[in-house]
């Protein structure tokens, strides 16, 4: 396949509701739309890239530079055979997961189109419908969390994770537990606590959590296997697993005993399903997470999900869940059993909502020629 131009749109999407995080307090969340064009069709990736670098090195402004000057010129109007081809194109940049990841997912959403198959058929999936649950931010205390955390059960959502950070952890997480006794709950800490202060969280043992996400920094290995030996509920990794090697090597120091796999922070659906077969082969449970994306990324993780390994709810929630107004037409809704439709229709099957778009739409830029 021969990409001939590919268009960089910067977005910025209107939370329905601030979300807040051990890293801060958002209101908006920005990304990068990629739109490839190649023998008539197009194609649509997300890099979930935010403008603050808080959850990862990269933001917008990075992956709007490394995507600009050198990840597509390196496939611009060249003869690139498949995914793989792809990554090894692309290799040459050293890190930028997520500026890879997006502009790989424009490229499944060619071939799905090309091919007459969904991006679900392309990867291997076994689901029509994956069972998801909710991300419930910091609330302003341990009650309003339980009246929120309420009306997301109302909705029907059967999995709950609580973001936790120091002083607002425990409380938080009890006061949810002894509200909703047999919820499925988990916690996650987005890597704000070192080994010496996550003795704090050991009260969590007693709370029948189904886990305890990225408790300490992303680049801290061996202190997660530390920790896990000190906890019966299974820590789970997130910013930690950015390759296929960091999750074997997790596995293989006991580190977590549960991966969170997300397509942009890995580099790429291809990496992903890496992680997702080692895992597999292991017996080791993965869930995808989120990165509060639109309906294009929302699609993407749908059908990443319904891969066999995938065996606890994921952070895909309903499209309702986020934004003020989605840039697909298509809107992702959760069902009476706690899950969500996989998409069908050919590579990512979605459709651009245009006028919602150019709305959400804060600079652009057409690479045509190298």
């Amino acid at each position: 396949m021969k990409i001939d131009h590919i268009t960089l749109r910067h977005l910025r999407m209107q939370l329905k509701s601030p979300f807040e995080t051990s890293f801060g307090r958002i209101q908006s969340r920005d990304c990068i739309l990629i739109e490839a064009q190649a023998s008539g069709l197009t194609g649509y990736g997300e890099c979930v890239a935010d403008r603050d670098p808080g959850y990862s090195y990269e933001t917008t402004q990075t992956a709007w530079h490394i995507l600009k000057a050198f990840l597509i010129p390196a496939i611009l109007h060249q003869e690139v055979e498949d995914v793989a081809d792809l990554q090894r194109r692309l290799a040459f940049v050293r890190g930028h997961p997520m500026a890879k990841a997006g502009l790989e997912m424009a490229f499944w959403d060619l071939m799905g189109k090309a091919r007459r198959l969904s991006l679900q058929q392309l990867l291997g999936g076994v689901r029509q419908k994956v069972e998801v649950g909710v991300s419930v931010g910091l609330q302003e205390s341990p009650d309003a969390l339980v009246r929120t955390v309420e009306g997301y059960l109302s909705q029907g959502y059967s999995r709950i994770k609580i973001k936790i950070k120091p002083g607002r952890d425990v409380g938080d997480a009890s006061a949810v537990r002894q509200a909703f006794p047999h919820i499925r709950l988990q916690v996650d800490a987005n890597s704000a606590y070192t080994l010496e202060t996550a003795g704090s969280l050991y009260p969590l043992d007693g709370l029948n959590m189904l886990l305890i996400e990225q408790p300490l920094d992303e680049d801290d290995l061996w202190d997660h296997s530390r920790l896990q030996k000190r906890f019966k509920t299974p820590l789970c990794l997130d910013e930690s697993i950015l390759s296929a090697r960091h999750a074997r090597q997790a596995l293989e120091m006991g580190a977590c005993r549960v991966i969170n796999i997300k397509a942009g922070r890995v580099g790429g659906l291809s990496q992903a399903v890496a992680i997702h077969n080692l895992c597999q082969a292991q017996g080791i449970p993965v869930w995808c997470g989120g990165m509060l994306e639109t309906g294009v990324g929302r699609a993407s993780n749908l059908a990443l999900a319904s891969l066999p390994g995938f065996t606890l709810p994921g952070d895909v929630s309903a499209s309702d869940r986020y934004y003020v107004e989605d840039i697909t037409q298509e809107r992702f809704v959760l069902n009476a059993d706690s899950t969500i439709d996989v998409p069908d229709k050919p590579g990512l099957g979605v459709t651009i909502d245009m006028v919602a778009l150019e709305r959400a739409t804060q600079g652009k830029l057409l690479l045509a020629h190298l």
